[in-house]
């Protein structure tokens, strides 16, 4: 009777050992939210319409590259219970982390920009509202939401309704004459058509994201996991990291699916895509005549769930930079958030293509991302600042290749 007992309390708590997984998503998805913005949106359609298939590819390297740096910089903010930005003010010397930091801060600004574009150009498809006009409107509406804290109140279910829309765009794969043998080929094929790089730098820029590796650094210790004895951070470390690579293929997905729908429609017929309104004729065939506005307003949901985690991340940068967590309540987080969001809005008065403005804003991502990737890899490789929990050499040797890869490709950029 014992023995048996003894099995059924085990079966129990390998029961409940599953379930504790889903205690610990929640800091992925965040990010998640992030690469699945309207700039990954421009640069995915236009990828697809410009080249098919030919540019998939460079999803599949951003996504690696994507889970190995969220992981590693996750695993920075578990064990010090440090941000990325607090952690390079406190351990690195000023004359490095500023101008780093300071690149961050208009990284930052450049996410949020094609975040507040996508959401006035939902507003335009939705109302007829003029880009201008719709920027400030999603601006507002976003800094109201910053600043009361209220969007903890939505985040879920902005974060369900985007995951919605992207389970949508994969379905809509079987609806759609897809070449699968060629789509698999080139998934794996690295290859770079002429007048592609500039496309391939933005889907780069709008999957490996540098306000993401800063925020995920400070939204992973909400769960305070830096608490606690070894064997518990151990098990924090493993369940973060089943969150991270959930979570970042989910994103994989996601953006494949709109690379694979642009090039079975726009690229077989010769159709660039220019601007997101054409876009809208994707849902059609999954839900009919409704699908313009169900677009718009999954546009919208991105727009705003993206330009709020963008306005947190700048808000970490800049706090960080006076060795404070991010806090709204903080001055220093406050005025993180206004800048970012208000120099996009200003740059935005003078933007003439929307579309071609959220490109843009990708490029610069991708060519910040290097400085953040190598402040990170710094600092997880050291042993002052990570003590047990230091990167092995064989982790350091990939995220340097992963900070040079990015690096050859902003220098192709500028050749180009």
């Amino acid at each position: 009777m014992n023995l048996l007992q003894e099995l059924k309390n085990k079966k129990h708590q390998r029961y409940l050992g599953g379930l504790d997984f889903f205690k610990y998503i929640g800091p992925g998805l965040l990010v998640t939210v992030g690469f699945i913005d309207p700039g990954n949106w421009a640069s995915n359609f236009a990828a697809g319409s410009e080249f098919g298939y030919s540019l998939l590819w460079v999803v599949t390297l951003s996504t690696i590259m994507l889970i190995i740096l969220q992981h590693n910089v996750a695993h920075l903010g578990i064990v010090t219970g440090l941000c990325l930005s607090e952690a390079a003010t406190q351990y690195c010397p000023k004359w490095l982390s500023r101008p780093i930091l300071a690149s961050a801060v208009l990284a930052s600004i450049s996410t949020s920009l094609a975040e507040i574009l996508g959401g006035a150009i939902a507003l335009e498809m939705l109302f007829k509202i003029p880009i201008v006009w719709g920027s400030i409107l999603t601006t507002l509406f976003v800094v109201i939401m910053l600043f009361t804290n209220s969007y903890k109140k939505i985040e879920r279910a902005i974060i369900a309704f985007v995951s919605v829309i992207g389970l949508s765009f994969l379905y809509e794969l079987f609806l759609v004459e897809i070449d699968w043998p060629l789509a698999a080929r080139s998934w794996v094929t690295p290859s770079i058509p002429e007048g592609s790089m500039l496309i391939i730098m933005s889907v780069l820029g709008a999957v490996v994201m540098p306000h993401n590796l800063f925020l995920h650094s400070e939204v992973i210790q909400s769960h305070e996991y830096n608490k606690g004895d070894e064997t518990s951070m151990k098990k924090r470390l493993k369940y973060e990291f089943y969150d991270t690579l959930f979570s970042m293929l989910v994103g994989w997905a996601i953006n494949s699916a709109m690379i694979l729908l642009a090039a079975s429609t726009f690229h077989r017929t010769g159709t660039p895509v220019e601007e997101l309104q054409q876009a809208q004729s994707l849902l059609t065939p999954l839900l009919g005549q409704s699908a313009g506005i169900v677009f718009a307003l999954a546009l919208l949901m991105a727009g705003i769930s993206s330009t709020i985690t963008s306005g947190m991340a700048a808000g970490s940068i800049f706090a960080g930079i006076f060795g404070e967590s991010y806090h709204i309540k903080d001055i220093h987080s406050r005025v993180g958030v206004l800048l970012s969001l208000g120099i996009a809005l200003l740059i935005i008065f003078f933007i003439d293509n929307p579309f071609y403005g959220l490109i843009i804003s990708q490029m610069i991502l991708s060519m910040q991302l290097p400085f953040t990737v190598f402040l990170q890899v710094g600092l997880t490789s050291s042993r002052r600042v990570m003590g047990d929990y230091v990167n092995s050499r064989w982790s350091t040797f990939v995220l340097y290749a992963i900070a040079a890869i990015v690096s050859a490709l902003n220098i192709m950029l500028l050749f180009s």
